[in-house]
């Protein structure tokens, strides 16, 4: 179920106050929390964490899991203690981690639990809960509360709560109140739906009760597989937490299973990164389903991003007679694309263009289009194309000698180009000015941020503009300049071009959806043109990474989207292989989202808007999903792929994969 955010809300329209500032890095403020030996807050540096993976009850074995994860540099290890058993086994792992001279702090990870909760809180340094189940059953139920009934339901979550509480107060024990967008209770969904404000107000019953004991050794977190609504979520967390006057606790960032390999690092980079880029977040966990030693460098990467940020950046102009922190022509809470006019095939209701840029080349020949989604078939003489096709090929000074497949459309830089129909020029600002020869149809304009906010903001119907910024600082100077765009009405479609030099083919993946992703959730752009130099690889590394960025942002779904868990001590088959083995067969279905759990725990809830769902129920049997609901129960593991395909044939959702996919 779902419900639309009143946009109107007095509490939503005062200020959009949800970041220290829309236009420069500044970290949020908060309160500092003590987990052992180690702070929490913005004033010590963003903390990176992750989980085990193997069964709690093998003690030996998450140890040295553990161990593993401490030395690549995780600084808190959470395990998970789904029951009472778990929860007293994490006295055993923790004291044979001290004895080999690891003091790194331990975070229980509890969900339906309270007196596994209760237990953990005397021996770990931290536990986290889920307010959507740690006191409810979901049983997907509409209720119809009325304010004494809806008041009644929280007397409950109380008295369910208070003993975890005053344990934790008692022993000093942090807490995490973790809400999963996947996971909200019946009673939230009765009342505010599955929206980011239901997800806030899940966490805050919670907090207050917290607040009412004087215990504020809390960090909060808003999770969710769906990007836009978890940054939505994050920021609404951080204005209601200032509204309604609550201490300012840190923020634990993360993306609720987001994959494998590529996939993940992507979506990662465009929940997290994005949230950082506002200045919010104090510790992050980047969830993929790999080996969780294999998840602390990627989320060092996007960390180390934002040390030296702050006096890096160069000064970005704000609008006249306003704040730079809080005034936007954007909604922070709610997604709508900017509107824009349709000119060519970009703009209006268009899907976001991407342009690959082989500007560098020296030379140009048909077989370099594979690298972007275009293959020729030399034996019928004739071109496919692939789902992660290029729309664009930007050549710089180079003319091509050979005809371009009908999917693929040639840029040219306007000092070359010879008037041809089927090209189009890309000017500067200055030069489209003076010039006596224009496409028709359409034309580039190449413009930095600064300039156009120096005044270089006057377009006919037939320009499309390609916005970069050489600040180091590069995704607020290019917002702020679409925000300059919407203040004078100036409706031209927009292609976000990003610039990368000297970083690793790991750090473009993220660094490059971290900027992009930004503007997209917020609803910028029309396009996307990344540009890497120093790397081997750079046009297909570029290529996946734009159609990744569009998908991950919810703008352009173009390939099949995997929501799968990073695996934990629950999970009951291997969650790597079978991912894996999902993927080899279906990731020729373009735009379905399919959910791969490990256990119940992350089942229904996680992949809440999966269109198809793969869930360990026991030892080797596996439920199928449709949506949220169970079509095939206790299916043996080793014939469960199949069985999905089945499922997904069944409901008319399976093509069988072409000679391109």
């Amino acid at each position: 179920m779902s419900k639309i955010l009143n946009l109107n809300d007095p509490l939503l329209t005062d200020g959009n106050q949800y970041a220290p500032s829309l236009f420069a890095y500044e970290r949020r403020s908060t309160i500092p929390v003590q987990i052992g030996e180690l702070y929490l807050g913005s004033d010590f540096p963003i903390r990176i964490q992750s989980m085990t993976t193997v069964d709690t009850m093998d003690t030996q074995g998450s140890i040295e899991q553990s161990i593993r994860m401490i030395d690549a540099g995780c600084e808190l290890v959470r395990i998970t203690a789904p029951s009472v058993k778990e929860a007293q086994n994490l006295e055993n792992i923790r004291k044979g981690l001290r004895e080999r001279g690891y003091t790194t702090p331990l975070v229980a990870d509890i969900h339906f639990t309270p007196n596994a909760a209760e237990l953990a809180a005397r021996i770990v340094e931290k536990v986290r809960i889920n307010p959507g189940n740690y006191a409810d059953k979901k049983r997907f139920e509409t209720i119809d509360y009325t304010d004494a009934s809806y008041a009644s339901e929280l007397d409950r979550i109380r008295d369910k709560f208070l003993p975890l509480v005053k344990i934790c107060k008692e022993y000093g024990t942090a807490m995490r109140i973790g809400t999963n967008h996947g996971s909200l209770s019946d009673r939230i969904l009765s009342r505010y739906g599955d929206t980011p404000n239901g997800m806030v107000e899940s966490a805050l019953e919670f907090l207050r009760i917290c607040e009412d004991e004087n215990y504020f050794n809390i960090v909060l977190s808003m999770k969710s597989s769906n990007t836009q609504v978890m940054v939505e979520a994050y920021r609404l967390l951080s204005k209601k937490l200032k509204d309604g006057g609550f201490k300012a606790y840190p923020m634990h960032l993360g993306v609720t299973e987001a994959g494998e390999g590529e996939d993940g690092r992507i979506k990662s980079a465009v929940g997290i990164g994005t949230l950082l880029e506002d200045g919010l977040g104090d510790t992050i966990r980047v969830s993929l389903t790999e080996d969780p030693e294999f998840e602390i460098p990627v989320a060092k990467d996007l960390v180390r991003r934002y040390d030296m940020r702050a006096s890096a950046q160069d000064p970005i102009p704000v609008f006249k007679g306003h704040s730079a922190a809080f005034d936007s022509p954007i909604h922070p809470f709610a997604h709508s694309r900017r509107k824009t006019s349709e000119i060519f095939s970009m703009g209006g209701q268009q899907v976001p263009r991407v342009i690959a840029d082989f500007s560098t080349r020296s030379t140009i020949s048909i077989v370099d289009f594979k690298s972007i989604g275009h293959f020729y078939l030399p034996e019928p003489d004739k071109w496919a194309m692939n789902d992660l096709g290029a729309d664009f090929i930007y050549t710089g000074l180079q003319s091509l000698d050979f005809m371009l497949p009908n999917g693929l459309r040639q840029i040219q830089d306007s000092s070359v180009w010879s008037a041809s129909e089927y090209v189009y020029p890309l000017f500067s600002y200055a030069d489209y000015q003076t010039a006596a020869l224009k496409h028709t149809t359409l034309n580039f304009i190449s413009l930095d941020a600064a300039e156009l906010l120096a005044g270089a903001d006057e377009f006919d119907s037939t320009c499309v503009l390609v916005l970069h910024s050489t600040n180091a600082h590069q995704m607020p100077a290019i917002r702020r300049a679409f925000f300059h765009l919407m203040e004078k009405g100036i409706s031209n479609p927009v292609i976000i071009h990003l610039n990368y030099t000297s970083i690793s083919d790991d750090q473009f993946q993220l660094f490059a959806p971290t900027d992009g992703g930004a503007l997209f959730i917020d609803g910028l752009g029309d396009g996307l043109m990344l540009s890497l130099k120093h790397s081997k690889n750079k046009e297909a590394l570029s290529n996946s990474t734009n159609f990744g960025t569009l998908q991950a942002s919810r703008m352009r779904i173009s390939k099949t989207e995997y929501i799968s868990c990073p695996s934990c001590g629950r999970t009951l088959f291997d969650l790597q292989e079978t991912t894996a083995m999902i993927r080899q067969k279906t990731d020729h279905l373009k735009g379905i989202k399919i959910g791969i759990m490990g256990c119940i725990v992350n089942g229904p809830g996680e992949m809440a808007d999966a269109d198809y769902g793969y869930v360990g129920i026991g030892k080797d049997k596996i439920a199928l999903y449709k949506g949220q609901e169970v079509v095939k129960k206790s299916v043996p593991a080793d014939s469960a792929v199949d069985e999905l395909i089945t499922l997904i044939k069944e409901h008319g959702d399976w093509r069988e994969p072409s000679v391109n996919d």
